[in-house]
């Protein structure tokens, strides 16, 4: 064994200096080990082995830890890195949607309340034509109530966004049902004329319910636009089912009960919808109070969009006016609520569709691909009716060229989302349903004009919606081309 080292004495002047050479034992837990200074072959074993080993203490087998090597691959110079970033495969689905709470009350809410917009129209005319023997006066009735929405719907929609939604349609919808009762109470007494006009036109006070559910859904998925662009697709497909059915109903119960019913109706009905869609205060966006903001119509880029919506709404006035007069010139005018109701239908059906996919192209770039759809598929009604003149194959060119009603009316609704400013998305939206009604009432005006005094055959008259499609067209490419102000995030 070798020897263990002297210490080393020596003295100084006044003190004993010690030194020693010894090697030191290692203090707490490994002062107890005898192996600690022991070679590997000359340690003593453990008598317990065991028991479980201090802190600092040497292992017979030290424990081995699992890690995971992160290498790196070389990249060359000037090469660039790949990042990965989150991608997402798979479009919201529409139970995706309401499985949000209060989506499922809200929207129940907000389809009752826009079922009777399908309705009054058809029942104010059910009820006053045969009561005063002259569609002219209902005709001109109805006329006047849209040109006092276009009017007052923007202020309307002005007031809920300043104060919240329920604080004023709930007194907006009880003002407009007042107005429908005054105008049954004028009919069925044989009231002056003027206090038709005068009733019919105190129902604009309606709120815009559709403006508000999508208001709803911007507020909600503010930070998902792929789940916002389904809530569209289905608000669009929603508002396409109650016009499509809100006609027949109209027509069912106004000519199978009594004249009024469609009216009274539709009245009682927009009222249930409109207070169960306020009572779903979580859902509902905040108001944003009183602002010095100038109104949507001024915003950058809403101006020209509103002339596309003019456009649009002159191909469904237009459209609806010639496919009925076709119909009564073959012999069959009942058959053109059918043939209408199929261009409704697959307005609905793509609508749905719509919303399903996954859209990669932003919404001021799907514009003009949409409106593009449209110009070409409402060339197949015109086609159809010059070539054959029968109702038979009409019908399937309308279900097709209606295909490309909803997704075109989606992109132009989020094109207003993203470009309405803070706090008047309600008003943004109500505008551009003024704009579709302004073009309604001129589209019908011109379609009715072509069928009686355009040149050619009467078919001529389809020429009107694909001449204003084409025009809407037009009108987007210069849109797309000026690069408004965005407000939103694009979806």
């Amino acid at each position: 064994m070798p020897q263990r080292p002297t210490p080393l004495l020596t003295v100084t002047a006044d003190q004993l200096v010690a030194v020693d050479f010894a090697p030191r034992r290692p203090q707490g837990p490994e002062a107890a080990d005898p192996n600690a200074d022991r070679p590997q072959g000359h340690r003593e074993a453990d008598p317990n082995p065991s028991r479980p080993k201090g802190r600092g203490e040497r292992r017979d087998h030290p424990q081995r830890t699992r890690t995971r090597r992160r290498t790196r691959t070389p990249t060359p110079s000037g090469a660039r890195k790949r990042t990965r970033t989150p991608h997402h495969t798979r479009t919201p689905s529409y139970r995706h949607l309401f499985r949000i709470s209060g989506t499922r009350a809200f929207t129940l809410g907000a389809l009752l309340s826009r079922l009777p917009m399908g309705m009054f129209s058809v029942s104010a005319i059910l009820m006053i034509a045969p009561a005063r023997d002259s569609y002219a006066l209902a005709g001109a009735v109805v006329a006047t109530g849209l040109a006092a929405t276009a009017l007052v719907a923007p202020l309307t929609a002005r007031l809920v966004d300043r104060h919240g939604q329920a604080r004023v349609a709930v007194p907006a919808t009880a003002l407009a049902l007042l107005g429908g009762l005054s105008l049954i109470a004028c009919v069925h007494w044989n009231a002056p004329a003027w206090a038709l006009f005068a009733s019919y036109a105190a129902t604009a006070t309606a709120p815009n319910t559709g403006g508000m559910a999508r208001a709803r859904w911007a507020h909600l998925l503010k930070d998902d636009p792929a789940a916002l662009h389904t809530a569209n697709s289905f608000e669009q497909a929603a508002d396409e089912l109650c016009f499509m059915v809100g006609p027949v109903i109209a027509a069912f119960l106004c000519t199978s009960l009594f004249p009024e019913a469609g009216t009274l109706f539709g009245g009682l009905v927009c009222l249930t919808g409109v207070l169960v869609f306020a009572a779903q205060r979580a859902t509902e966006p905040p108001p944003s109070g009183r602002t010095v903001a100038r109104s949507p119509v001024r915003a950058p880029g809403v101006p020209s969009l509103l002339a596309v919506f003019l456009a649009m709404g002159a191909v469904f006035g237009s459209l609806e006016v010639v496919t009925v007069a076709h119909a009564d010139a073959r012999g069959d005018a009942s058959a053109a609520g059918l043939i209408l109701g199929l261009q409704a239908a697959g307005s609905c059906a793509a609508g749905l569709a719509f919303g399903a996919i996954r859209v990669t192209r932003s919404a001021d770039r799907r514009f003009p691909l949409c409106l593009a759809a449209m110009a070409a598929l409402m060339t197949l009604p015109w086609l159809t009716a010059s070539s054959t003149g029968s109702l038979l194959p009409l019908a399937p060119a309308l279900l097709v060229a209606g295909m490309a009603t909803a997704p075109t009316m989606v992109t132009a609704m989020s094109l207003i989302q993203e470009r309405t400013p803070e706090g008047q998305l309600n008003e943004g939206m109500t505008l551009a349903v003024t704009g579709l009604l302004g073009g309604i009432a001129g589209g019908s005006a011109l379609g009715g004009w072509m069928v009686d005094h355009g040149p050619g055959p009467a078919t001529t008259g389809f020429a009107v919606p694909a001449a204003a499609a084409t025009l809407a067209l037009a009108l987007s490419l210069t849109v797309s081309k000026r690069r408004p102000a965005v407000f939103r995030p694009p979806h």
